[in-house]
């Protein structure tokens, strides 16, 4: 699996959070489902930034220095900062927000597990063996 399984993951739980929002209103109140949704959106933003972060610094050609620490300066104190903000707000329950922050990972290992069991590869096939059954 490449940084592509990472971008499908994101745009997977983008599409949860959205599903998410009318039910989560519905069904747990206001607050609780903002809680949910608020975690979901710090926990796709810290994987964007993880990811752009990793990709400009492991390239064959050599890191890109300046935009790595471009990404850090951003990424650490701003959405570490929000992060903290978001459980001290006391109309949140720290649990909704854990379930927010958490869900993206439980979309990737659901994927994965899909995946699998499937028997999707991201492998390129091997160019004789392609041409052999051809």
């Amino acid at each position: 699996m490449g940084l592509e399984f990472i971008d499908r993951s994101l745009r997977t739980f983008g599409v949860v959070l959205l599903v998410f929002i009318p039910f989560g209103l519905y069904y747990l109140g206001v607050f609780p489902a903002l809680a949910v949704f608020s975690g979901g959106v710090w926990g796709l933003l810290n994987l964007i930034f993880i990811s752009a972060l990793i990709r400009s610094t492991v390239k064959p050609g050599g890191a890109d220095k300046g935009r790595a620490i471009g990404l850090a300066l951003f990424k650490f104190p701003l959405l570490y900062g929000s992060g903290y903000f978001l459980l001290t707000v006391t109309e949140f329950e720290p649990l909704y927000l854990l379930i927010g922050f958490v869900g993206l990972f439980g979309v990737i290992i659901l994927k994965a597990v899909g995946r699998l069991l499937v028997g999707v590869h991201d492998q390129p096939e091997d160019s004789s063996k392609a041409r052999s059954l051809a």
